[in-house]
């Protein structure tokens, strides 16, 4: 599969927005898509582009962080027919290059003042038929307006013009509900890739020596520069490197050079920086995102003086998310002194070296290979869905004081898997109860590890094999009227003391036949064996099928399984929930079964995984909750754990 990729971009202020978006572009060209990168910044010189082809919009700067004040590249205010000539290149690039994935660089999240930019060229692509894929790429942190409005109004063009947006981080670090108000409606839209590394060159780690201090591409990193020549003398026992990037204007470079002790060696930034990280002691630098991922790749100890003019925020808190792991320390901007940073400097020397963190440095990569599985996924993986048949069902029922509840089942599982964790991540965002369906003769540790963490997970036992004993040209079955009922019973039995020696109370006595077809002889058998609980799919016709046996089945399935195997559509998916309210307010099915979603984690493409989130979050944003599975089926008291001999 073969695309073409459009990625757009205007960095103001810093570089780091352009190398990030030319590292997807560079990423993306090895996979062999047909990629074109739209720069509408200042020239910046950039690592090698490949097969990329670049396109340089007539550039917008500005100086300080006032990002309402447009300058051109001589540093003067822009007018209309200047912005018109930058649109006009930029729409002309997209309808010739005919994308079928968009992404704009941090709009709309950021770059208000190009609004009417980056909404034209979301009209131009989106007008094309088939329409292409749009996506938004951010940093792992963000600084959100203090105005509502302006945040919701972003949410608004997420929802309406783009399919995903690529978090450029790791929610270990930094997830981003903790600099965005992330809510139900957008939070199925987000990707978390991992950090995007720029510098692709290997480090190779080598004897530490010496004080390295950086500070990006722009001039707002003189008073770091100026602290540390001053601070330099008080550690006058080792060298220092003071790397002046390239915005710094050549005056105040030289002004550092000539005020620099002998010990301290002042230079412009190098392409080989990480080399020189690698090889350091301490590194002091502010808390931009390049340079953080410099500081993971190389483990070096690190003070970070985080840039905060402006109002500005996402360095600070990046910083201090590093600092509460234990790799960072801190000396705030408006409390930088020499002495201050001398002292944090003798503080990293004699600490230990920095611990090795588990956060993803592949994004580039992982951006690349979730685009190709949205792109398999089809164009209009995150079309506008039409929920009005779903609401007035809801609000019938709330008319009618029909009190609904929702509960979810997913079925198959048996082992750790990264479908797994995607699932019960899931479940944490929206805090859904989930039961899982567990076949207990292929089970792994490795699953029991991931539930005992899980408060709303519990397993349920899923047959035992999951062996179809169905003869030819019958439906699928393990425990239908095909065996002899001895034989099933025993089987149900032992499933369930497996189940029970894996999950311990985690492990509900609910029985879950696979294919969700079971004899009707087994119901009844089923108390005997120590099962309280039984689930298949459809509505209940009794709420007790034997004595001490509570049946409550699922009811809604988002995967079309006799079709395209991925997601059904919209509208079925809709008129299924829709309608399973509608049979309980009107008295056709029992109004106090709980509607049952089923998912089945390994099966599911992005389509499907889009489909279930976006339904789970607008039912969230109605204030309608899935519930436990314990509390389903009347166990949360724990008393099943006494009566099965937990």
């Amino acid at each position: 599969m073969s695309l073409r990729v459009l990625i757009a971009v205007t960095h103001l202020l810093g570089a780091g927005h352009l190398t990030r978006a030319a590292a997807l572009a560079r990423a993306f060209a090895r996979r062999g898509h047909e990629t074109t990168l739209v720069s509408g910044g200042a020239p910046a010189r950039l690592a090698e582009l490949g097969q990329v082809r670049f396109v340089q919009l007539p550039p917008l700067r500005t100086i300080g962080t006032d990002f309402r004040m447009l300058l051109d590249e001589n540093l003067q205010p822009v007018d209309g027919a200047y912005l018109d000539r930058r649109r006009a290149l930029l729409l002309d690039t997209a309808r010739t290059i005919r994308p079928d994935i968009l992404i704009t660089e941090l709009f709309p999240f950021g770059r208000r003042t190009l609004a009417g930019e980056f909404m034209a060229l979301l009209d131009t692509v989106r007008s094309a038929r088939p329409r292409p894929l749009v996506f938004c790429s951010i940093r792992d942190i963000l600084v959100p307006s203090s105005k509502a409005e302006r945040i919701a109004e972003t949410h608004e063009r997420l929802l309406r013009h783009y399919d995903a947006v690529l978090v450029h981080g790791d929610p270990a670090l930094a997830p981003l509900e903790a600099s965005w108000p992330v809510d139900e409606r957008i939070a199925p839209l987000i990707r978390y890739t991992g950090y995007v590394d720029e510098n692709e060159n290997p480090v190779s780690v080598g004897m530490r020596q010496g004080i390295v201090v950086s500070g990006g591409s722009s001039a707002a990193s003189l008073p770091l520069y100026r602290a540390s020549l001053d601070a330099s003398p008080r550690i006058a026992d080792r060298p220092w490197r003071i790397l002046v990037g390239q915005g710094v204007p050549e005056a105040e470079f030289q002004e550092l050079r000539e005020r620099a002790p002998s010990h301290v060696l002042v230079e412009r930034a190098r392409p080989d920086f990480r080399q020189l990280l690698a090889r350091a002691e301490v590194s002091i630098s502010q808390a931009g995102y390049n340079t953080i991922v410099d500081l993971l790749r190389c483990g070096v100890k690190s003070i970070l003086v985080p840039f905060e003019a402006g109002r500005e925020t996402e360095q600070r808190l990046r910083a201090e998310r590093l600092k509460a792991l234990g790799a960072a320390q801190i000396v705030p901007e408006n409390s930088l002194s020499p002495e201050n940073l001398a002292e944090a400097i003798r503080e990293a020397l004699a600490l230990a070296p920095s611990p090795s963190l588990d956060v993803s440095l592949d994004g580039a990569r992982q951006s690349v290979a979730i685009a190709e599985s949205l792109a398999r996924s089809g164009p209009a993986l995150h079309r506008r869905i039409d929920w009005s048949p779903l609401d007035a069902a809801l609000e019938q029922a709330r008319e009618r004081d029909c009190a609904l509840r929702f509960w979810w089942r997913d079925d198959d599982a048996v082992a750790g898997s990264d479908e797994l964790d995607r699932l019960l991540v899931l479940a944490r965002r929206y805090e859904a109860g989930i039961g899982l369906a567990v076949i207990p003769q292929s089970l792994d540790p490795s699953l029991a590890a991931c539930l005992g963490e899980e408060e709303k997970a519990f397993a349920l036992v899923h047959g035992w094999s999951h062996a179809n004993h169905a003869p030819p040209g019958v439906k699928k079955a393990e425990f239908g009227a095909h065996r002899p009922l001895e034989v099933m019973t025993a089987e149900a039995a032992q499933a369930l003391q497996v189940a029970k020696g894996f999950f311990g109370p985690k492990l509900l006595p609910v029985f879950v036949p696979p294919w969700n077809r079971i004899d009707p002889g087994l119901v009844v058998a089923l108390p005997r064996s120590g099962f309280v609980g039984v689930s298949t799919f459809t509505d209940r016709r009794k709420a007790m099928p034997a004595e001490g046996l509570l049946q409550v089945n699922t009811h809604v399935d988002p995967i079309d399984w006799h079709g395209t195997r991925s997601a059904v559509a919209p509208t079925e998916l809709i008129a299924a929930v829709a309608g399973a309210v509608l049979r309980r307010v009107s008295g056709e099915a029992d109004r106090d079964e709980p509607i049952g979603l089923l998912t089945h984690h390994l099966a599911h493409d992005d389509a499907i995984w889009s489909s279930c989130e976006r339904l789970i979050a607008h039912l969230a944003a109605q204030n309608i909750r899935f519930l436990r599975p314990d509390a389903c089926f009347g166990l949360e008291t724990g008393s099943h754990l006494r009566s099965n001999g937990i």
